[in-house]
């Protein structure tokens, strides 16, 4: 991560911020915060604590930036910012203090620009998930599944992540020597895990070279081809598709693409399991803070973006909504984040702790407020719609 990972203290805090509480609220974030339970230098774990004025001035002119990337220098801090975002996001309060003009500018980026043509397709590699595979090692369970668990009767994130995968494989009713392409592989968890329990014979892509490094690692003598590529260029035909925890990265101006070379992908009688992030409602473009500093030109969509952009191509069998189960375990890596840290901080600032600590929390209010939800479709071509589809769930 170009912006803040390693050890270049040129990234840290600045030095000048003086100590104690800005105790002179501004009226109008007074006003802003008055139906959420949420008080300024407050009493409550959720109550931010401002250490610098300027913290009131940065929000107001640069909204979710400001707020983040003070943060991160420690003008302010909150105790339990996962429920301080889910008091907010509960209100739709993000919205109001997005920043206006920060606003407009990523709402015109992503109107006007394809963010995730394939010259850009490498940068959230290279920007997030090549950040450090000891970071993700130390953070995910032995699974390595960086997305969300399926935690219906698990009890702990290991549990949650391995049903996860299961459930993608009997949606795709994967069987022994079954072809299957995973669109966005990570570190190679849905490949290893359908190539060992369900013999199938896996094709992964990535646009991460350290990803590609360990998955290969871990799916050695395996059925499994690891492969640092973009997915418009892929060939050839699959029994089964999955795409999980990467579709947030497509974009909308390439949705048609995506879709129209997915089916070009899969064989007549294929499955195609789609595990996403997803909005209550349609938009364009995504958070100022989370673009600049976690997954560079993302897109999260909503539900009829994507029953609209998969309508020309797929039958849609099946839809399952999971969202709460994010927060579990976005809290379950927070966890093992903060237990991991004393060794990580060897490598990674103090400011990329509190990036990452921040970025973790903020999402995890999301789903918590149900504004962000977590979409597994089951898609099919139409020709295929005379066999029945069973829903294993």
């Amino acid at each position: 991560m170009a912006e803040t990972a390693g050890t270049d203290n040129n990234l840290g805090s600045d030095s000048s911020v003086p100590p104690g509480k800005a105790d002179n609220v501004p009226e109008w974030l007074q006003q802003l915060l008055s139906n959420t339970g949420i008080r300024v230098n407050g009493p409550n774990p959720w109550d931010p604590q401002i250490h610098d004025p300027r913290f009131y001035r940065r929000v107001l002119q640069e909204g979710s930036l400001g707020a983040g990337e003070s943060y991160m220098d420690g003008w302010w801090d909150c105790a339990r910012l996962d429920e301080f975002f889910t008091r907010l996001m509960s209100r739709h309060l993000e919205k109001e203090i997005t920043g206006k003009w920060v606003a407009v500018k990523h709402w015109m980026m992503a109107r006007l620009v394809n963010l995730q043509s394939v010259s850009r397709a490498f940068q959230v590699g290279e920007q997030h998930y090549d950040v450090g595979n000891d970071l993700y090692q130390a953070m995910l369970d032995s699974t390595m599944c960086y997305s969300c668990g399926y935690w219906h009767q698990a009890e702990e994130l290991h549990q949650a992540q391995r049903a996860k995968l299961d459930l993608a494989c009997r949606k795709m009713e994967l069987q022994t020597g079954d072809k299957v392409l995973d669109i966005g592989c990570g570190w190679g968890s849905f490949a290893e895990f359908a190539a060992r329990e369900y013999q199938a014979s896996v094709t992964g892509v990535t646009i991460s070279k350290e990803q590609q490094k360990l998955a290969r690692d871990r799916c050695e003598g395996l059925p499994v081809d690891i492969r640092l590529q973009d997915y418009r260029s892929l060939q050839g035909k699959f029994d089964k598709l999955v795409s999980i925890g990467m579709f947030e990265h497509v974009g909308q101006k390439n949705y048609d693409t995506y879709f129209r070379k997915a089916r070009a992908l899969m064989e007549d009688e294929g499955i195609f399991v789609l595990h996403t992030i997803g909005k209550m409602e349609s938009q364009l473009g995504t958070d100022p803070w989370i673009h600049k500093y976690i997954f560079p030109n993302g897109a999260i969509p909503s539900l009829t973006q994507i029953s609209e952009a998969c309508e020309p191509y797929f039958i849609v069998e099946d839809v399952h909504n999971f969202g709460q189960d994010y927060d579990r375990t976005l809290m379950s890596w927070l966890e093992n984040f903060r237990a991991a840290w004393p060794t990580l901080k060897k490598q990674y600032n103090e400011r990329f702790y509190r990036m990452w600590t921040y970025y973790l929390q903020c999402c995890a209010g999301g789903f918590r407020s149900r504004n962000l939800q977590l979409f597994q479709l089951v898609l099919r071509k139409p020709g295929s719609a005379l066999s029945r589809y069973h829903s294993p769930r």
